[in-house]
């Protein structure tokens, strides 16, 4: 029999209404589980339940917690043929996108999910999204970190939540789903990364002094300065449509141009949700690109914070850092080399 390994690390699937609101609580995730038929059905995998001893609202979720549960699939890693993380949805995206940098050469699924509504409410859609994930966990082979949520599995490291209530939670813009779940089980193996050759390597993450800034009509110079002040070492720069700047503020260009040349790694990632930076379209792209600002391409925000701080974890030399950045590590980058 199949057996998939489940870190309940906290979320919404497994909160009670409290006084003052809902709230993760110990042991009930794990009894409610043991008290409905279906989850002892023979056709589900074995299921090994292993509850964190502090479980967290996922707004609280810090590259501390994505240690711990990387080391926590590292040493279940042989014993499990899938893993199944269940998590918050806030940060889920952030989360699933963190732990494809950290776990080098894997070969098993590893598949975050949660619910929109707790596992103790009539209308939760935790029961549908527990089962599928633990389904794809066994039996999908995929050798990738994965979101699984509403009847879709996809990249970990290309999704990002855009609906704050609605069961189907989450998107992934720039590459399609890996999997949909349906009367059938439909898996898209060309779509997924290829099975890796090394054993399993993990890489921790530290927290790290980045920022993100928004641009929009009329950001001060000013604002963008107190940004780059000591000790940031990166900035994901939010730019308009194809990656563009006013250019035309030039105490905004010349604080880029300083903090590249001082070491600083700042990205370029659009605003828009689907889509993907050329720094060569238009001028007030193309003179970031002068600059040394490093082309996000598709990526989406999540994946561009924990990418560059699981880089600037791992490496000191900022060109290095650079050149990992546009290069497709885990699946992140998916339109860079067509342009």
């Amino acid at each position: 029999m199949k057996s998939v390994y489940v870190a309940y690390t906290g979320g919404t699937i497994g909160m009670k209404h409290t006084a003052q609101g809902y709230a993760p609580v110990p042991g009930y995730l794990s009894d409610a589980l043991k008290a409905q038929p279906e989850f002892q059905d023979e056709s589900l995998p074995d299921i090994y339940l292993h509850e964190y001893p502090e479980l967290i609202d996922s707004s609280n979720i810090t590259p501390a917690h994505w240690n711990l549960i990387a080391e926590d699939i590292t040493k279940n890693y042989d014993n499990y043929d899938g893993f199944v993380i269940l998590h918050g949805t806030d940060t889920m995206a952030y989360s699933a996108s963190a732990l494809s940098f950290m776990l080098e050469n894997l070969s098993k699924p590893v598949i975050f999910t949660g619910s929109q509504i707790p596992f103790s409410q009539l209308r939760s859609d935790a029961r549908d999204n527990f089962i599928g994930a633990v389904q794809l966990a066994a039996t999908s082979d995929i050798p990738e970190v994965c979101l699984y949520f509403h009847n879709t599995l996809y990249r970990g490291n290309c999704c990002s939540k855009t609906d704050s209530s609605g069961f189907a939670a989450y998107q992934s813009p720039n590459y399609p789903a890996l999997a949909s779940v349906g009367v059938d089980i439909a898996i898209k193996k060309r779509l997924t990364l290829p099975a890796p050759k090394g054993p399993l390597v993990i890489h921790k993450m530290d927290t790290v002094n980045i920022g993100t800034l928004h641009i929009f009509p009329g950001v001060s110079a000013q604002v963008l300065e107190n940004y780059l002040r000591q000790p940031v070492k990166g900035l994901i720069l939010m730019t308009y449509g194809t990656g563009n700047i006013p250019s035309n503020d030039k105490a905004l260009v010349e604080l880029i141009k300083n903090a590249c040349e001082r070491g600083v790694i700042i990205v370029n990632c659009s605003q828009c949700l689907k889509g993907t930076v050329n720094m060569t379209t238009y001028e007030t792209g193309s003179i970031l690109e002068r600059l040394g600002v490093v082309n996000a391409a598709d990526m989406m925000v999540e994946t561009c914070i924990t990418k560059l701080s699981w880089l600037l974890s791992i490496h000191q030399d900022p060109e290095v850092i650079r050149s990992l950045m546009s290069i497709s590590l885990r699946g992140e980058l998916r339109t860079i080399d067509n342009q």
